[in-house]
């Protein structure tokens, strides 16, 4: 639970964020991480290197084994503390609010960023942290089209490919497709604006031909900029007075893809099928992509 986190995180001192960024560092090459290489990246006497280890595992912080060598590896605790630790440093949180979301991919939080040069109000943001990797390395990778040429990667380099990736197409996006604009984006961890209003599937909608017309809209924009979302839902599109936000993008593709018209087609179905089935909307499927894939006139 990302509240143990937290907690844990406030008891961290710097030699401690020291050796979990050894352990990270040191993963890009070996599976578990031995004392010989923690003890020449943090430079800490083997005594107190080994006591403070110890105390990392009972905090759950850092896992270990000792065949056919003494190694360690660091799990998403450690992980998401190492992210917080540099958010707070660069002044993007100043406070961890509460869990609002859990997924198989993802986990978010609330917090709070202060104003600049402390003129204004403190701003709420989110913090999603991308949790690629933690069920099967193998089923992340057959799905995501940004790993397929590579043979070797770990649950850290999974989770942060996605969460740089996420953040590269949110600044590419915004602010002419509606998504929350991005913050900052470190590990496997980005912070951007909360979302206006609630979720599709929680909101009953007063116009929904209205919203369902916004959201073919957005669909359209995103295509005449090169993108496919790829895995759109009543659960990650935000409705609001006015309007509508597209978010969770680890999974776009571009549509040069050799099969964007049947991921388009897919997020289009989505869609359709839940107007038709909450407020018995009937639209074509075909004529709806016709319309997001017709070139704009000049």
């Amino acid at each position: 639970m990302i509240d143990d986190v937290i907690k844990v995180f406030r008891e961290l001192d710097s030699k401690d964020l020291r050796i979990l960024q050894g352990i990270e560092l040191s993963m890009k090459h070996y599976e578990w991480v031995p004392m010989d290489e923690l003890v020449k990246f943090t430079r800490l006497p083997f005594s107190l290197l080994e006591y403070r280890i110890r105390q990392l595992m009972q905090k759950k912080m850092v896992v270990a084994v000792n065949n056919p060598y003494e190694g360690y590896q660091i799990y998403y605790d450690a992980y998401d503390a190492l992210a917080l630790n540099t958010f707070v440093k660069r002044g993007t949180v100043s406070a961890i609010g509460d869990e609002i979301g859990v997924g198989k991919e993802s986990v978010v939080i609330e917090a709070v960023k202060e104003p600049a040069l402390g003129i204004g109000e403190p701003q709420g943001v989110i913090i999603k942290f991308h949790r690629e990797g933690r069920t099967s390395f193998k089923s992340v990778k057959r799905v995501r089209s940004h790993l397929d040429d590579k043979e070797h990667f770990s649950w850290i380099y999974a989770a942060r490919l996605a969460a740089n990736r996420e953040a590269d197409i949110m600044r590419q996006l915004y602010p002419d497709v509606s998504v929350p604009k991005l913050i900052d984006n470190n590990r496997h961890a980005i912070v951007m604006e909360v979302a206006p209003g609630s979720l599709l599937y929680r909101t009953k909608l007063e116009e929904p031909e209205l919203f369902l017309g916004m959201i073919i809209d957005q669909l359209k924009v995103t295509y005449r900029k090169g993108i496919i979302h790829s895995d759109i839902s009543e659960y990650n599109i935000f409705v609001y007075d006015g309007g509508v936000q597209i978010i969770d993008w680890p999974q776009y593709v571009e549509t040069t893809h050799p099969h964007a018209d049947e991921l388009l087609g897919r997020d289009v179905l989505n869609v359709l099928k839940y107007f038709k089935r909450k407020y018995s909307i009937n639209r074509d499927q075909d004529e709806v992509m016709a319309h997001i894939k017709q070139v704009q006139e000049s």
